[in-house]
């Protein structure tokens, strides 16, 4: 069967796979991909203190780089090869040394080759958003999944639906 003709859902699975086994900076901050679905992704990582600022809170590019992980597994869940073309954080709160962070990431239109996709930051362990990200996606050529070898990893533990 190949890759166009499988269930959406089913789609989004083998491409956060092909991409995880890809992502050595996701990996290297022990991100986890908690969820995944057509348009959506849930990632979270807990706050280590290598990711600490001089003010002795989470560094906000630590933030963004989990925003903007979650924004790419999401745009790419049909298997389009997609990039960013342009995004924006609001930082809300503090996040300290840690605290369980999730960025869930939404898509709000996706079109032709461009798209625009909502992802909040929340802080599991305060109970409240740190941080709001826009990001808006541009296709190039190709498919995620054309380049995944043979008997590839199948992403990471505990991926589940969205």
């Amino acid at each position: 069967m190949t890759h166009e003709a499988l269930a959406p859902q089913t789609l989004a699975e083998t491409v956060a796979a092909a991409m995880w086994s890809r992502d050595r900076a996701a990996q290297s901050l022990d991100m986890r991909l908690d969820s995944i679905a057509p348009g959506s992704a849930r990632l979270s990582m807990t706050v280590r203190g290598d990711m600490l600022n001089g003010h002795g809170i989470c560094h906000g590019g630590m933030i963004f780089t989990l925003a903007d992980t979650a924004f790419a597994y999401a745009c790419n869940s049909d298997n389009h090869n997609t990039v960013a073309s342009a995004c924006h954080i609001d930082f809300l709160a503090p996040a300290r040394e840690g605290d369980r962070l999730q960025a869930r990431a939404e898509a709000r239109t996706q079109g032709g080759r461009t798209g625009v996709y909502d992802i909040t930051v929340h802080n599991l362990t305060a109970g409240r958003d740190v941080a709001l990200f826009r990001g808006k996606s541009h296709r190039i050529q190709g498919m995620v999944t054309d380049t995944l070898p043979e008997g590839a990893p199948q992403g990471p533990s505990g991926a589940n639906r969205a």
